[in-house]
């Protein structure tokens, strides 16, 4: 694994500055802590970070091609390098090395911008082709590997793995983008292509950009998505049987590496599966056994380690459990840093320390993530069909008519099952499926974020809403199934942006690889396939996941109540983190943004801390929120030196 960054000047000729783009390189050094590298050429620059995992000898970057008209830099994996080296090498190419590196610069020779389409793994690169003066930014299907750029006032092109590199250029703006904030406190995080910065844009996932010398600014385009084409029919033992073949096939492709292996064990499914594959993999090949690790917590509510211990003992892998301390608070500001603009989810913490505990032991390590988005996993999901269901029952106009006022007017009632709650029934029946859905996932809702602003920041965001984010990717989704249609969602939002944004950024930060077999592209795309009714069936989520899992793991395990991997935040801010918490939301750096009420801040505080109801998500996402403008004071003076 690896981190990227360059410099495309708005001036063919121009020079770029060696000491700027080596600074950019440097600060993703966690990224890539055994080499680095970097190429200058007129009115171009590209810098280079290298984590060795295949070809430790021979993959340096930035890599050219033969006669070095085309370079390139790379982050990620391409689990089918050696079959495509293999056809490059019959099509007449000239590879010197054993890299899946050196197979992206004849592929470009090939098959020009269509080269993504050939590869399977998780990627995001830049390659600059001298004789046509282009330069090609493209990322992975899913989005597991992080891209962003910025175009700067004097026309230059400027791009990385991290934020952080982009913020080392004193020409980049700034300025907070009022959509992003509004958007973070609805989701917890800021969905691409946005940044907490205007004008700074994260290249979304299954996107390229193909930026040519002289011509017109160009938008990125999109280069796949999740097809939700059915697949053939076969009775459900069938289906079964292929799910875990297939996801075995993905596993084993993400065996191949020259450095140490192993997985992380949480005892949910997902990871479970994978640990599963991995082991009777690596069984049969007469390998060791396999290395894994998980999080514990004091609390059981969040304790999941014991099914862990399970399917440790069953398959006889190298097991270590670290209990995540209470009192490691210090790891805030760690986390404000390793991501760069705001972020909310709160099992980013334990996500950090499992990394940390894994690279103790390997370089590479497996994770179960994608399986509750593709195979219906969610308590979620079965919330919104039942909302869908009775939004069947009347038009749209009508449930607004009926609904809207009653919505408006009926008092909450929070600690009733959702469905019982009146107010937020009729305030469901008088939206559309996509609203509705995104009123299910908001961490602060409609409501709470109105009073959260402040009338100044309202006028700002001119109507703006989140839930457009939703609209659009609805818009552009190929099913309009109830389920499949969120899980479509869930893939363009809370999966990139959430889960692999967190997942990234926590094993970079300790020089670790993480594979992901459940978004293998080809996996993927069969999932989307499968009947709805095959994936969620009553309230069980992934019911042909389970069902063909039951010969490989303990049945408590498979079809215990979800926990996820959250924190006990509630209580942290009722305890430990109450004094902090209130020092935070209450003190300078909120107040001075003019964009929250601060009566309303005191109002979460001790609605709170009285245990009338669970703030506790809004809360984090204020308190990380303030975190990131406290790194942008503490970098503002060396900004101001470097400009």
């Amino acid at each position: 694994m690896c981190a990227i960054t360059g410099i495309l000047s708005g001036e063919p000729g121009a020079g770029v500055s060696a000491q700027l783009l080596r600074r950019m390189n440097d600060i993703q050094a966690h990224r890539g802590p055994d080499e680095h590298g970097l190429h200058f050429e007129p009115g171009l620059g590209l810098g280079h970070r290298r984590l060795s995992i295949i070809d430790l000898a021979g993959g340096r970057q930035p890599l050219f091609n033969e006669d070095e008209s085309i370079v390139v830099v790379y982050n990620g994996e391409i689990y089918n390098f050696q079959p495509l080296a293999a056809e490059l090498a019959a099509r007449g190419h000239r590879l010197r090395t054993h890299s899946d590196t050196e197979v992206i610069v004849h592929a470009w020779e090939e098959w020009g911008e269509r080269c993504v389409e050939r590869f399977r793994g998780m990627f995001a690169f830049a390659l600059w082709d001298r004789p046509r003066q282009t330069l090609f930014l493209a990322r992975d299907r899913l989005g597991i590997k992080p891209l962003h750029y910025a175009w700067l006032a004097d026309g230059s092109l400027i791009f990385a793995s991290e934020l952080k590199a982009l913020q080392q250029h004193p020409a980049l703006s700034r300025t907070l983008a009022p959509e992003a904030v509004e958007e973070y406190f609805a989701f917890g995080y800021i969905p691409e292509p946005r940044t907490i910065y205007a004008g700074v844009h994260k290249l979304p996932a299954g996107h390229r950009l193909l930026v040519r010398r002289g011509a017109p600014r160009p938008e990125p385009r999109r280069w796949w998505d999740v097809p939700f084409a059915p697949v053939d029919a076969m009775d459900a033992g069938a289906t079964g049987d292929e799910l875990l073949a297939r996801l075995r096939e993905a596993v084993r492709l993400r065996l191949i590496a020259e450095v140490p292996l192993g997985a992380f064990l949480s005892g949910g499914v997902d990871s479970s599966a994978v640990v599963a594959m991995m082991a009777q993999i690596m069984g049969a090949e007469g390998g060791g056994p396999v290395s894994t690790c998980s999080i514990a917590f004091g609390d059981p509510a969040f304790n999941e380690s014991r099914y862990a211990e399970q399917v440790a003992q069953r398959y006889g892998t190298a097991h270590r459990t670290e209990q995540l301390d209470p009192d490691r608070f210090d790891l805030l500001d760690t986390l404000a840093a390793l991501y760069d603009e705001p972020y909310a989810d709160s099992s980013a913490l334990p996500t950090y320390l499992v990394c940390a505990l894994a690279r103790q032991q390997v370089t590479v390590a497996l994770s179960g993530d994608g399986g509750d988005e593709s195979l219906a996993g969610y308590k979620r999901y079965g919330w919104h069909l039942d909302e869908q269901r009775l939004r069947g029952l009347l038009p749209l106009s009508a449930r607004r008519l009926l609904f809207g006022p009653l919505g408006r007017a009926y008092p909450p009632l929070y600690s009733a099952p959702r469905l019982l709650r009146a107010k937020a029934t009729f305030q469901a029946m008088a939206r559309d499926a996509v609203s509705g859905y995104f009123n299910i996932i908001a961490v602060l809702d409609d409501n709470l974020r109105r009073r959260l602003f402040t009338p100044a920041f309202e006028r700002r965001l001119g109507g703006y809403h989140a839930a457009e984010v939703l609209h659009r990717h609805a818009a552009a989704s190929p099913t309009d199934h109830p389920l499949s249609l969120v899980q479509y969602l869930d893939m363009k939002t809370y999966l990139v942006d959430d889960i692999l944004t967190k997942v990234d950024r926590a094993s970079m930060a300790h020089a670790l690889e993480v594979r992901v077999p459940l978004l293998d592209h080809d996996l993927v795309e069969w999932m989307s396939g499968l009947p709805p009714e095959l994936k969620l069936q009553g309230r069980e989520g992934k019911h042909i996941f389970k069902s063909a899992l039951q010969p490989h793991l303990p049945a408590d395990l498979l079809y215990r109540p979800k926990m996820g991997f959250a924190v006990p935040l509630a209580h942290w801010f009722r305890g430990p983190l109450r004094e902090r918490l209130r020092s935070a939301l209450l003190g300078p750096r909120l107040a001075d943004t003019g964009f929250f009420d601060r009566g309303f801040l005191h109002h979460l505080l001790d609605t709170h801390d009285a245990g009338r109801r669970d703030y506790s998500a809004a809360l984090w996402s204020l308190l990380m929120f303030e975190a990131f403008l406290k790194r942008e004071e503490a970098a503002a003076p060396a900004r101001a030196e470097a400009a």
